[in-house]
């Protein structure tokens, strides 16, 4: 008798693991007929149709792309191949190195922190870095012209230095206004620091030693993007007003609760295989990049290009943009904070920078269609999103209810031009 009741034991057990495992939420993807949401199922084909040109074309190896509308995906196609050599498929969970579309991630974390009262938009970074505290700016010498022998790069300017008016303050870095690191007067000077970089060094260890970088201009007075400082100057920020490692912050806080079961800063092994091969141009021809973990780091977790991920996980994070801050009933922003985010915040300063024409405008990490004719752009208005320099694309455009995410791992605006094209001719109503 006692083993009977043991088993029974055992087996209801079993029942009830077996009914809580049934009850929980499954997780699973939105979908929807494109018609059901406004979008032609013929029309959609021509974004497969662009792609392959570009296959064909060598102008990338493979794609995933994704477009939702309303909250629910209506387009999910992977194209190609992930690696030419070994002609290995591309699949649609491929993971992908992020580059710079980790930097609307480090805007989220910012202003979560806002939001809390941990942080101001008008804080000087001294306040959390004491060496960011009385700031220089750079001021290129006159020079005599040197002959420059063919293939080397010109040499660096000597530069003097002047005190800034201000310090610079989390909006500047938000928007790339700061001056810090932006490729100017002091490049000199940040090469020098980034190449002492050390493989064991921190966020922690390395951020202090930016602050006594002279500035490339006087702060809040130009838009010059900061490809890695500025932004990683922000993951650290959050980092001390916090109490969490920037990687801990951001998976406790933001990747864990949206469902983002794939993007991390360091790659685990069980995932290895899945990893997009990363190309570059190499005359009408693809070469694989000498360096594939680039970027990827254990212990630096830059907010400025760090990621790697996949069209889902990214998808659940644009789509919380989307939904004005929420995504399955949990609120990781508020709506007026993402409108906050998503607005132009830096005049006429953004246009003629990294290409972007008039009718362009800049915000919190994401650039902000103004004027889309003055733009030439087929968002609408107050679309908001932003790229990685290995070719990784999204966007959010808010009245049209569309969230678009496009995964490649080569460099090409042109296809983020035509893919944004292709989005936009399928919708119908």
């Amino acid at each position: 008798m006692k083993k009977d009741s043991m088993r029974l034991r055992v087996l209801l057990g079993y029942v009830l693991i077996a009914a809580l495992s049934l009850s929980l939420p499954a997780q699973t993807l939105p979908t929807a007929k494109p018609e059901d949401v406004g979008l032609s199922t013929e029309r959609l084909q021509r974004i497969n149709e662009v792609i392959q040109r570009y296959i064909e074309s060598n102008q990338i190896s493979g794609a995933v792309t994704l477009v939702a509308r309303k909250g629910r995906i209506a387009h999910y196609e992977a194209h190609g191949l992930m690696d030419i050599e070994a002609k290995k498929p591309i699949r649609k969970d491929a993971i992908f190195r992020m580059a710079s579309s980790t930097k609307p991630a480090a805007g989220v974390a910012i202003m979560m922190l806002v939001e809390e009262g941990k942080v101001r938009l008008s804080d000087p970074v001294s306040r959390f870095i004491p060496e960011f505290k009385n700031p220089k700016v750079a001021i290129p010498k006159p020079s005599v012209p040197a002959l420059v022998a063919q293939g080397q790069p010109p040499p660096v300017p000597e530069i003097s230095t002047i005190s800034a008016t201000r310090e610079i303050t989390v909006r500047d870095l938000l928007t790339h206004t700061s001056g810090l690191g932006s490729g100017g007067a002091s490049a000199g000077e940040a090469a020098k620091v980034m190449q002492a970089r050390k493989p064991t060094d921190t966020l922690a260890d390395f951020i202090p030693r930016l602050g006594a970088l002279p500035l490339d201009f006087q702060p809040g007075t130009q838009f010059r993007y900061s490809g890695l400082a500025g932004i990683d100057v922000l993951s650290r920020i959050v980092e001390i007003a916090s109490g969490q490692t920037f990687d801990q912050f951001l998976k406790q806080r933001v990747f864990d609760p949206l469902g983002m079961k794939d993007t991390f800063f360091a790659l685990p092994e069980d995932r290895q295989s899945r990893l997009m091969t990363l190309y570059r141009r190499a005359g009408d021809k693809l070469e694989k990049h000498p360096n594939q973990g680039m970027l990827m780091n254990r212990v630096y977790f830059s907010g400025a290009a760090g990621l790697v991920s996949t069209a889902e996980d990214y998808f659940h994070f644009a789509q919380m943009l989307a939904n004005g801050g929420q995504l399955n009933g949990k609120r990781f922003l508020s709506p007026r904070t993402v409108a906050l985010m998503s607005s132009n915040h830096t005049g006429e300063l953004f246009p003629g920078q990294l290409g972007r024409p008039v009718g362009m405008g800049f915000g919190f990490t994401v650039e902000v269609v103004v004027d889309p004719i003055k733009a030439d752009s087929r968002r609408s208005m107050g679309s908001f999103g932003w790229d990685g320099a290995f070719g990784t694309h999204f966007w959010v455009d808010p009245k049209e209810q569309i969230v678009a995410v496009l995964m490649i791992q080569t460099a090409n605006r042109g296809l983020h031009r035509d893919f944004e094209n292709a989005v936009m001719q399928a919708i119908v109503e």
